[in-house]
């Protein structure tokens, strides 16, 4: 007999830590525009995966639109807020890190690169707070981002916010591949500059290695060790490129740091360069990652964040600055272009780069792997025939796409540029202001209200005109090469 379905809005609480067992429920939501809906549910205990036998409850509303939310197949509320901070941080200290210089800092200089990373770190660490708080709002927890909007919202703002939040990873991933590409054709450069092998071709190699690790790797906590092997690589590439700048820079002539290019031209790199900002400190997915921690999950994940918003942007903060201090406005987006230094030692960085993005992309992939596993049902052991099989022909299908597209079109500022303007703005400032003054409205001052409607108006005109200068710089990027160009 099947299982019966678990009626209720989202995730409930009292979750373990084992994952292997229990059917696969769904939950239904009810749209509710009043946000506060009288639930009564039953807990079920045991497992992870919330769906056993005789598991039921109720949801009183006079809405009849309904939408399914599957119970996850993947493991959560297992992680330590350590963990997650340092899955946090892998995403900010990414080989990203090594384009900081010259996408943020050259368009907006000394004055603005400084005055908006710092405002960068304290407006994102402020909008994720909100989101962190709001995972257990209603008496859920909420696993998802798209659960939660569809929970405050209803079933249109479920839609959207999907669409937004696989836009904006696809989008990441596409640009993680191409620097894993950007990093193995350095190594090549360093011992043959012969224009033999070409950018497309170590695209296509860094996507297969994606793939692979996708493939062996079933869940977001299942990278454990990994953390601490990206962390390591991270330190690699981010403590030699910060060595090899300080040495270039005591020893080269003064350095020219104006901002390049016309009028209209730096008012457009400008506006891009402030999408690359909230870029480089957003994620778009922490309920997401929310999921996997321990309970008490706020709490926990409020820990994680303090930690991933001090000392994990110490890394990014020094790389960044003595980029741009030892090149100026000659700064690359990929910095290790530009480094001098022994052959080994660039080459170390380099690899270190390839690897810590092959790890990195993984973390930001997994929602779309959650969602595929769980629609499919894929569970139990990583190893058993099926799910190895699944992962193989549907994981590898996904990257094959995102490989290809990295290939089309290797504009990498660009595609942070447009990444931060149409997906990382609305889901990270604008949404989370907007969610938690409609989940919250009773309960905070005028004040507060307006505070929270100033920075859903100041972003979305902050996101329009981002997207703007974003398409420009890629039409002109386009003009400038052909598909599959070898940068």
């Amino acid at each position: 007999m099947d299982d019966p379905p678990i009626r209720g809005i989202a995730q409930p609480f009292g979750l373990s830590r084992d994952s292997g067992g229990g059917g696969v429920g769904s939950v239904v939501l009810e749209e509710e525009a009043t946000l506060l809906l009288p639930v009564e549910m039953e807990v079920p205990q045991g497992n992870d995966v919330v769906g056993a036998s005789g598991s039921d409850g109720k949801v009183h509303s006079d809405h009849h639109m309904a939408i399914e939310i599957p119970v996850t197949a993947h493991q959560i509320s297992h992680d330590s807020w350590f963990q997650v901070g340092f899955v946090l941080t892998t995403g900010i200290n990414s080989a990203y890190v090594l384009g900081y210089s010259g996408t943020i800092m050259v368009p907006l200089g000394w004055v603005g690169g400084v005055v908006g990373l710092i405002l960068a770190t304290m407006v994102s660490l402020y909008a994720n707070s909100l989101v962190a708080k709001l995972h257990e709002f209603g008496g859920k927890r909420h696993i998802r981002y798209r659960d939660l909007a569809g929970f405050i919202y209803g079933k249109k703002a479920y839609a959207l916010t999907w669409g937004l939040q696989y836009v904006n990873l696809f989008m990441i991933n596409v640009g993680f591949v191409i620097l894993a590409g950007s990093a193995l054709k350095a190594v090549y450069v360093l011992f043959r500059d012969d224009h033999d092998m070409k950018l497309p071709y170590f695209i296509a190699l860094a996507g297969l290695a994606c793939g692979l690790f996708a493939i062996g790797i079933p869940h977001l906590s299942a990278l454990r060790i990994w953390l601490a092997f990206s962390t390591f690589f991270s330190l690699v590439y981010i403590v030699i490129g910060f060595a090899l700048a300080l040495k270039d820079g005591i020893e080269a002539p003064p350095r020219d740091y104006n901002i390049p290019g016309t009028k209209v031209g730096k008012i457009f790199t400008t506006i891009g360069a402030a999408a690359n900002l909230v870029f480089a400190f957003n994620t778009g997915m922490l309920p997401e990652i929310q999921a996997t921690v321990r309970p008490p999950v706020v709490q926990n994940m409020m820990k994680a964040l303090y930690f991933q918003f001090t000392v994990g942007v110490l890394p990014m903060y020094a790389v960044t600055f003595m980029g741009y201090w030892a090149y100026g406005s000659n700064t690359s987006a990929y910095l290790l272009n530009n480094v001098n230094g022994p052959v080994w030692v660039k080459t170390f960085a380099n690899i270190s780069a390839f690897l810590q993005t092959v790890i990195a992309l993984h973390i930001f992939a997994s929602p779309m792997y959650e969602y595929l596993d769980t629609k499919f049902g894929i569970k139990g052991s990583a190893l058993a025939i099926r799910n190895l099989s699944f992962r193989i022909l549907v994981r590898g299908g996904y990257l094959t796409i995102t490989t290809l597209v990295s290939a089309m079109l290797p504009f990498l500022g660009d595609f942070m540029s447009l990444t931060g303007a149409i997906s990382t703005f609305p889901l990270t400032f604008i949404l989370a202001n907007h969610m938690y003054l409609v989940a919250k409205r009773n309960k905070l001052t005028s004040l507060q209200k307006n505070w929270h409607w100033l920075n859903v108006l100041v972003f979305g005109c902050m996101s329009v005109a981002a997207a703007v200068a974003a398409l420009r710089l890629i039409a002109v990027d386009s003009s400038n090469y052909s598909v599959f160009a070898d940068l």
